[in-house]
Parts: structure tokens; sequence; C-alpha cells
């Protein structure tokens, strides 16, 4: 079995002479989720766009399943969801879906039975014979996602995949593409989303102006920042903590949600001496916990405060 589906090495892309990817390298290990994250215009959608052979790179070399073929090459084994869908909107459902199925090399009578057979599954039996452009926004996505695995591929690469969807159409798709990682397939996704990452995701990247910042393990990346992180919560006077937090003495970096906050101590400072401060100034405090960095605060640390709120907002390509 080959050990690395993906592997990226020293990659550079450029567009009229701006420098998109840098000397990027990444390895995608066979099965499990994989997350590529970056802010808006780091290079995710660039990246995914090289690896399925729609652009090429200027430099370096990028191979699929242990070997030099490209995406286009293996494209009955890769299952590919791209940020900007792409139906056939006069087309039926039905027919669609088989049509795809088809062209990844399923015979007509098979993609018809299994077309069928995620259409239940995903709740749109009852849009079967419709047009797709009669169906709403989150239908077509579902539609679409319907088509990426349809030939049950060993690669599926999602960017973006549960952008726009309500929750419970969000969760349906999220259960589904938790089931690939599980069987031993391997599923390559970007998102902004760093809750939904660091949820779902065995390994990372994290990207940013073009260059890798975060790659491995979340354990492991977690490991490497440290125990000095501190959660907060408090339920009287905000605005004492709020000086408190501002102390550089004792605080490197904030993440604060109003009544809570995630807090980075400053180098050298100690989480009793934090505590004795927010007493001392009266905070009422309904949490005090030392935990493990999250991945937003990671982001945050490696991308910069103003990059991680255009993610936050959804500004994410």
């Amino acid at each position: 079995m080959t050990t690395h589906v993906v592997r990226v090495d020293r990659v550079t892309k450029r567009f009229s002479g701006h420098t998109a990817v840098r000397n990027f390298s990444l390895d995608v290990p066979t099965g499990g989720m994989f997350g590529l994250l970056g802010p808006n215009g780091a290079g995710k959608s660039t990246t995914i766009r090289m690896i399925m052979n729609i652009i090429t790179p200027d430099e370096g070399k990028i191979h699929l399943f242990g070997g030099t073929k490209s995406g286009r090459d293996h494209s009955s084994r890769i299952g590919y969801l791209p940020e900007e869908r792409g139906l056939y909107k006069k087309m039926k459902v039905k027919e669609q879906l088989a049509f795809f199925g088809e062209t990844k090399g399923i015979p007509h009578k098979d993609a018809v039975r299994k077309t069928g057979e995620w259409l239940e599954r995903l709740g749109l039996s009852d849009w079967t014979d419709k047009k797709v452009e009669d169906l709403s926004k989150g239908m077509q996505q579902k539609v679409q996602f319907i088509g990426t695995l349809l030939h049950e591929p060993e690669l599926v690469i999602l960017d973006e995949p549960f952008s726009g969807l309500d929750p419970v159409n969000a969760q349906v798709m999220k259960d589904v593409v938790l089931e690939i990682a599980r069987s031993g397939r391997t599923v390559l996704f970007s998102t902004h989303i760093m809750e939904q990452a660091e949820k779902m995701c065995d390994r990372i990247a994290i990207i940013a102006r073009g260059e890798k910042v975060v790659d491995g393990t979340l354990s492991e990346i977690k490991r490497e920042f440290g125990h000095r992180f501190v959660a907060l919560a408090y339920h009287r006077n905000a605005e004492a903590a709020g000086r408190v937090l501002q102390d550089r003495k004792l605080v490197a970096k904030v993440d604060d949600y109003g009544n809570s906050a995630e807090v980075e101590l400053a180098a050298g400072a100690e989480s009793d001496a934090l505590l004795h401060a927010l007493v001392e100034a009266g905070v009422g405090l309904n949490r005090f916990e030392v935990v493990e960095p999250s991945l937003q605060s990671i982001f945050i640390a490696k991308v910069g405060a103003d990059a991680a709120k255009a993610v936050a907002s959804g500004d994410s390509r």
C-alpha cells in the first residue's frame, strides 16, 4: 500500500508576477482526514487545482498514489468537489448524476442504481425527476456532492464542502465524509472553520502567504505549542478582566468572546499569577482552566489576528 496518496514536492506557482504558492511541500498519508487551512489568498485552492492538474506548477512536482501520473490520469480514483460549484441546470437530477457516474467508468445500470441510493440517503428522493435549476442552492450542493462520491473514489478532495449549508444538511454531509475516512479512504479538504477542522481532521497543514507554516497531526501541533493557554469565563466585572488581560507581563495574546476568553500566557508568566490578578481585580470567575491550545489559537499565532478575522468572517479561499 502507498504510504502517501498525495505528495507535493517543493511546488511554486506564479500568476502575472504574483507568487501564489512558494516552495510548498505536503504529504497526505493514505487513509483518514487531512485538512488544508489558510486565510484568504493563502494558496489553498491553487494547491488543490495543481493536485488535480487543472493548472500546472511552475516549479516542483506532484505525485499521486506513489506514481508520476497526473490528477487527470487518475480521474476514476479521485472525487473532486471544487469551491466553484458547477452543474447542468437544465438536466434532471437523476440523469445528471448517472451521467457523472458513467464519465467515471460506471456502467449505466449501476450508475442509475447508485444514484437512487445516494438520493435517498441525502433526502433528495422526491427531487429525482426535477431539473437542477428547480432545486435550492443547498440541494444543488448535495447533488454535486453525490456526483463527487458516486464512483467510490480512493481519494476525495473537497474545497469548502460545507460552505453555505444549513446545520442539518451540513451534518448529513459531515457524517458521510467521516464514514469515508474511517473506511480507509483518504479525504483532503479545505475549510476556513477552525472548530470544524479540529473536530474532523487527523492531520492538518496551514498555509499563509503561499507558504506552509504548520504541518502535522493535531496532537503533535498542540504539544509543540505547550500548555501555556488558559480558558476563562466570568460573570462579573468584565471591564476589570479586560484590564488584567491587557497586561503584557502576564498575557501575550487574547482570543476574547465577551464574558469568556482563551489566553496565551506571556513568556515567563505563570497561570497562578494571572489567577491572582483576576481575583484581586474583583473579577467573578466561572472558569479558570489551563488547557491545550485550540486550533483557532494556533491559527491566530501563525497567520496573525487580521488574517484570522477574515477567515472567521468566511472570507477565505
